[in-house]
């Protein structure tokens, strides 16, 4: 499934070709693809007509691109937002080109430098989504999400905590957060109410380098543990986002079509067996819900038992 420095990956890519492009046609091939946009396909093609697109922003794993107002000035009201959840894609093709494999919708678009262009949602499993969306103020008045200014987020998104990345995450918020969880600290990370972008591999590796087990209660994570963490969980994502993203399969690329190759940098995530990169123990799976877990059972030391 597509993580943070994926989604990160496609907004950067889209950024400079749809930012203050015209929308000429929205063509929807597959319903399935607005699960998320309940009056359906007319509707989401009549209101995305003629419409001028602003820059793309991203709150964890949800890409939202805002939609201009009529009048000059304004701030959106709405926007169209993007999850793309296990094999979304979002591609960025020639005016014209033939139809993607698996494509759902097309936007046919025109920019002001770049000319017409097409963004093409293709998903193979169909679990991504699109939705017109309205826009609400953010909680903390803060920005919504990284890539824009505006202190707006779309509702569906309000819900979804500020990932590492973003410059409004209160890390201060989030150690306080943790002195109440009872949980380990693996599930906290990948709890989206609480902390958002993180998935299974980029749990696992972040926590491999911040030299913490997965099972560790949160609450007993000292303060300069909680610190090095997130300090850990950045430059994991952020070396994951220079890189392109992890791809172990064509279903994720960026908007070119291109694989990431971050799998090649992976420490823990699917290494089982093999040495681990500081101490040269086997690294080590173990089930983690409908998921695994993956790490050094001599540099992550388990947690002490509590009667």
């Amino acid at each position: 499934m597509p993580e943070l420095p994926e989604v990160e990956v496609v907004r950067a890519g889209l950024a400079p070709a749809v930012t203050d492009a015209v929308i000429e046609s929205a063509t929807v091939i597959d319903g399935r693809a607005l699960t998320r946009h309940p009056p359906g396909a007319s509707d989401f093609e009549a209101r995305l007509l003629g419409r001028t697109l602003g820059g793309p922003a991203r709150r964890g794993k949800f890409l939202w691109i805002p939609l201009a107002p009529g009048a000059p000035g304004a701030v959106p009201a709405e926007a169209l937002v993007a999850h793309l959840g296990m094999s979304g894609q979002m591609l960025l093709r020639p005016s014209g080109a033939p139809p993607e494999r698996h494509e759902r919708v097309r936007l046919d678009i025109r920019h002001p430098e770049h000319g017409d262009l097409a963004v093409v949602f293709a998903d193979q499993r169909t679990f991504g989504s699109l939705a017109i969306d309205p826009l609400q103020d953010t909680a903390d008045a803060r920005a919504g999400g990284y890539g824009t200014d505006d202190a707006l987020v779309p509702a569906q998104v309000a819900h979804i905590a500020r990932d590492p990345l973003d410059p409004g995450f209160d890390l201060r918020a989030f150690r306080r957060t943790l002195e109440h969880k009872a949980s380990a600290i693996k599930r906290v990370l990948l709890d989206q109410t609480v902390v958002s972008g993180i998935g299974n591999i980029y749990a696992d590796e972040s926590l491999w380098a911040a030299r913490i087990h997965p099972d560790t209660r949160a609450s007993d994570l000292s303060t300069r543990a909680v610190y090095r963490l997130i300090a850990e969980v950045r430059a994991v994502l952020e070396k994951a986002v220079a890189e392109g993203g992890t791809s172990f399969d064509a279903q994720y690329v960026n908007v070119n079509g291109q694989a990431g190759y971050f799998a090649h940098s992976l420490n823990a995530y699917g290494r089982t067996g093999q040495p681990c990169a500081r101490c040269g123990a086997p690294i080590v799976k173990v089930s983690f819900t409908n998921r695994s877990s993956h790490f050094c059972p001599h540099c992550q030391r388990p947690p002490r038992l509590t009667a």
